[in-house]
């Protein structure tokens, strides 16, 4: 089976992991999470160079930071299913005592989850600091980030843009989720975030657009990304996504940014994303 076709079944494993996490407990955010699943599967199936062995120095090795961490049912599955810890642990989500917490934090030890992000705005700051170590220790390998585009609305993130350009910090890929949607509306309804693409050609990024619920799209844009890191450039994908992508009541309403499925509405869900069959990383926990 062809790679692609392989990572759309986990995709869509995932997805039903995803709305299944956040019914269970009747909390949780499946919008962004159902959006962004295809771009985390492609990073940890095939893109990223990462070892489940869970290392926080991950010398040798890319690294992920999840800075918006609403979406943590989208990452506990991706890193459960490419064996950072038990698929049945996924059952655990967001209840008391769990390492599985509604954000993800670090003080559960939880394998995978290199920093806390609840608070948006300071991921693109930490992920430039592992980047500099990499450079300073001479570690050939990739950093990682992931954005929501409502979150670009905080002041760090351009520190962090300006700080990352003027340092050279060109071991960086970051994302932005461009969904267009967050909690109280659209992103244009918020606060407008005008042009993306030239606020960080303004700011010294190079930036590279991307269909982030195509998964071969996904793929080789991640791909050509890397190709574009050690050119003295930070490097930005504008991922464009649909919230709630794969589920149709849920798809480009920021009403799901923060909402639960019913027990009918979950039904519908899982009826639309159909169960793979014959694929190892597939089976519900």
């Amino acid at each position: 089976m062809p790679t692609t076709e392989k990572l759309k079944k986990v995709a869509l494993q995932v997805r039903r992991d995803i709305v299944r996490m956040v019914h269970a407990v009747n909390s949780g955010h499946p919008g962004g999470s159902l959006g962004c699943t295809d771009y985390l599967v492609a990073l940890y199936f095939e893109v990223m160079k990462h070892n489940p062995e869970f290392n926080m120095d991950a010398i040798g090795e890319d690294v992920f930071f999840l800075s918006n961490g609403h979406i943590s049912p989208v990452f506990y599955s991706v890193l459960a299913r490419s064996g950072y810890f038990p698929v049945k642990e996924l059952s655990t989500f967001r209840k008391l005592n769990s390492r599985l917490q509604g954000h993800p934090t670090t003080h559960e030890g939880l394998p995978g989850v290199r920093m806390a992000s609840g608070s948006l705005g300071q991921g693109l700051s930490v992920a430039l600091g592992a980047a500099q170590t990499k450079k300073l220790n001479g570690d050939k390998s990739l950093v990682f980030t992931l954005h929501g585009d409502g979150e670009l609305q905080e002041g760090q993130i351009w520190e962090a843009a300006m700080y990352a350009a003027h340092n050279k910090v060109d071991n960086i890929i970051s994302t932005i989720d461009v969904n267009g949607q967050q909690i109280d509306g659209s992103t244009d309804q918020v606060l407008s975030l005008g042009s993306l693409r030239a606020k960080f050609e303004a700011f010294g990024w190079e930036v590279i657009d991307m269909d982030g619920n195509n998964m071969d799209e996904v793929i080789k844009t991640l791909n050509y990304a890397k190709t574009q890191t050690g050119k003295g450039k930070p490097v930005v994908i504008l991922m464009k996504t649909e919230m709630g992508f794969g589920v149709d009541f849920m798809m480009g309403s920021h009403k799901w940014h923060g909402v639960a499925p019913n027990d009918e509405q979950l039904a519908q869900a899982l009826a639309q994303l159909e169960e793979p069959v014959g694929y190892n990383y597939c089976g519900d926990y």
